[in-house]
């Protein structure tokens, strides 16, 4: 196994990858990221949280560790029933559906599912236990039916996303401010109100939990505490991961996680891509037009941690990456490889151990790609770019041509008859044609072939 490393959000360095119990299973990595709020469907950037954890675990897991992804899925929230109000409809109801769609959606990615994938709405008994032991540790207080953790209670608290407790909003306006002892501190329960169709009992009478106690709980309830990895999207930082964070320790004496990885938001016309500023690109309609090839190959086009920018442009560029890969992977057939293909293959997996920079990787991969269609060496490595493929969950880019449907194939026959009687207008006419079904004409000495786009 390598030496990996991974930048930890509250140190500010890199870590290395260490088991936490060496004692139980010393390759095991847990890792749980937050997954959406499920008020309407996702949007590109919602993705790319969901494929920079599911690669992660691929690359651990080619390395030799056994890993527990865990994604949650927040179906109580603020968020929900203000939607779900608007379109006079019962918030559980949206919720579900929304789930579905999520996990429809993310599922048209083909990179598999998270080993655990929580719902809020089905921890109550562990985030209703959770809030009672804060309260009993003097960490948090009732009052009026609400709970809210005492901020100033824990030493530690702003220590993750390196910010003055003075210079803090916890962003809930000024819902329950009265009732608050201190201005910073934050809902762990909120009573019922009349206009909420969904809630639960607890010992401070009727309500719902909280955003954050519900990710404390589930990741809890899943990987324990002091767990490896917590990941989520940059926006997540504060309060979201704080307020995780210090729950966690007044809670249970101990860190929630050991590593916090953080990933930059996607970008469109220089903001941050939101339901809220309203510049979002629904992920199925993105998958739709480009392929999920292309998405897959656009989200690891960028180091994680940095931003990544959102264009037609971008977009293009990622399709036309994998079209070139799945064009040199058809001239290569079983070999064995020379040292310089060894060497990239080798620089590949280092880029990847090192912060898990796939830019670097993907760059390390195009010069072996390079390397292997050279025709001195034409037809060798084909394991190794399976092998690299396979961490980048681009491995169906391997797999033979797909056969064209008859009615292509019957165009791309006229597009042949056509250009043999000179008739150039008809042929591009037909060209366009076949293009527009998903298809895309090559013209050879031996006559035409017929690529997926």
């Amino acid at each position: 196994m390598q030496r990996i490393l991974l930048h930890d959000s509250r140190s500010g360095e890199p870590v290395g990858l260490q088991p936490v119990r060496p004692q139980a299973d010393e390759f095991h990595v847990g890792i749980y990221a937050c997954g959406p709020t499920v008020y309407s469907r996702i949007h590109i950037g919602n993705a790319r949280p969901f494929v920079i954890f599911s690669l992660l675990k691929r690359f651990l897991e080619h390395d030799g560790r056994s890993v527990t992804l865990v994604v949650n899925v927040t179906d109580v929230n603020d968020k929900i029933y203000d939607a779900a109000r608007a379109q006079n409809r019962p918030s559980a109801e949206l919720a579900a559906e929304m789930t579905a769609l999520y996990m429809a959606d993310t599922d048209a990615l083909e990179l598999g599912r998270p080993d655990r994938e929580p719902l809020a709405s089905e921890a109550m008994p562990q985030i209703v236990a959770y809030i009672a032991t804060l309260i009993e540790r003097d960490h948090a207080y009732e009052q009026g039916g609400d709970v809210f953790f005492a901020v100033r209670s824990d030493s530690d608290y702003g220590k993750l996303s390196h910010r003055r407790l003075d210079d803090m909003d916890q962003g809930e306006g000024v819902e329950g401010a009265e009732r608050k002892r201190d201005p910073l501190d934050f809902a762990l329960w909120k009573a019922h109100k009349p206009d909420e169709d969904t809630f639960w009992e607890s010992p401070w009478g009727p309500g719902r939990p909280g955003w954050h106690i519900e990710c404390s709980a589930m990741a809890e309830d899943a990987l324990g505490v002091n767990f490896d990895i917590h990941g989520g999207g940059s926006d997540l930082l504060f309060p979201h991961h704080e307020n995780e964070a210090a729950q966690t320790r007044a809670a249970r004496g101990d860190e929630l996680a050991r590593i916090w990885m953080h990933n930059g938001m996607i970008q469109a016309t220089g903001e941050k891509m939101a339901k809220s500023v309203g510049n979002i690109a629904p992920l199925h309609e993105v998958i739709d037009r480009y392929g999920r090839d292309a998405i897959v190959m656009y989200l690891a086009s960028g180091h994680y941690r940095q931003p990544l920018a959102f264009s037609e442009a971008a977009l293009e560029q990622a399709k036309a990456n994998v079209s070139r890969i799945r064009e040199a992977a058809r001239r290569l057939s079983p070999g064995s490889s020379d040292h310089a293909l060894d060497e990239l293959r080798n620089r590949f997996f280092e880029s990847l151990a090192n912060d898990f920079n796939t830019p670097e990787a993907l760059a390390h991969l195009n010069e072996w790609i390079r390397e292997a269609t050279h025709p001195a060496i034409v037809g060798k490595g084909d394991e190794h770019l399976r092998e690299m493929l396979g961490v980048l969950g681009l491995e169906n880019l391997l797999a033979a041509p797909a056969l064209a449907p008859a009615d292509v194939e019957e165009l791309a026959q006229k597009r042949e008859l056509a250009r043999a009687e000179r008739d150039f207008a008809a042929a591009d006419r037909l060209r366009d044609e076949i293009a527009a079904l998903g298809w895309e004409v090559r013209d050879g000495q031996a006559g035409f072939e017929l690529l997926p786009l």
